[in-house]
């Protein structure tokens, strides 16, 4: 499983690595369209839509985000996706209502869209911006989920959400809001590799308000994160897909960006 996994990775990282840092920012937007697509699918799956409605969703999706592109700007659809992760993501994982079954399938085929154009989006302005930036930004998720890991591991005692996600910590979740603190802190002081989120935050904010944003952007972080999981349990699944081996799915790869990119957007713009 291990080798699987580090194999797995050292593809990905093969993969991704150079286009993001080399590639011109067209080819960068085409392979995030592609993560997209095959995101759109497990979402389907996960909402039981079947397999042929699964596929015929994820060429919406396709659709939906290269049709997003003749928008003016990308703001509306940051600000749709942010109402939905503010309003919609806690409501759901403080009630659990079923998902995957009438009105709240049908409302969540339809926000995926939005959610999945704007995490194109807002990738793709990022990377416009700089290869820092873009960095930066999926930093925060990376050591949210890393900080976590090792602190839930260390001292973790309180669950989470015992009922959506057994393994997640309180603990965990100090300990990786800790991990961002640190390096925000560390790169708007030295300026590191600016410009990149945390030195716009410090810039346009000021420390205090900058910080209490990044933890912000931690919290809905977790929130994408469990309602993934919530997602996953429903369906009666581990992974949202096998298509990385070791790693589950796609989804299972990005659920704490889908919120987080969109609100951190809105936050610099």
């Amino acid at each position: 499983m291990l080798k699987t996994r580090v194999i797995t990775a050292i593809v990905l990282l093969a993969v991704f690595v150079p286009v993001t840092v080399f590639a011109p920012v067209a080819a960068f937007g085409a392979l995030i369209g592609v993560v997209v697509v095959f995101a759109a699918w497990e979402w389907a799956r996960l909402l039981k839509a079947g397999a042929a409605g699964s596929i015929v969703y994820a060429v919406i999706a396709g659709l939906a985000v290269a049709a997003s592109t003749r928008l003016d700007a990308p703001r509306p659809l940051f600000q749709a996706a942010g109402v939905f992760w503010v309003v919609a993501g806690p409501y759901v994982l403080a009630r659990k209502p079923v998902l995957a079954a009438g009105a709240w399938r049908a409302f969540l085929l339809v926000a995926g869209l939005v959610i999945f154009a704007a995490c194109w989006h807002a990738l793709v302005v990022a990377r416009g911006v700089g290869i820092a930036f873009v960095l930066s930004l999926l930093l925060v998720v990376w050591l949210a989920d890393i900080g976590a890991y090792f602190a839930g591991k260390a001292f973790g005692r309180h669950k989470l959400a015992p009922a959506i996600s057994p393994g997640k910590t309180w603990e965990g979740a100090v300990g990786g809001w800790v991990a961002v603190m640190v390096v925000a802190l560390a790169a708007a002081l030295t300026q590191a590799f600016a410009p990149t989120l945390f030195s716009a935050l410090f810039a346009g904010l000021g420390a205090p308000r900058a910080l209490f944003m990044l933890t912000v952007l931690v919290a809905f972080s977790v929130i994408g994160d469990l309602f993934e999981s919530m997602l996953k349990r429903q369906a009666g699944v581990k992974d949202s897909s096998g298509l990385l081996p070791g790693h589950g799915g796609v989804l299972d790869r990005i659920d704490a960006l889908l919120p987080t990119l969109p609100l951190a957007l809105l936050l610099v713009s």
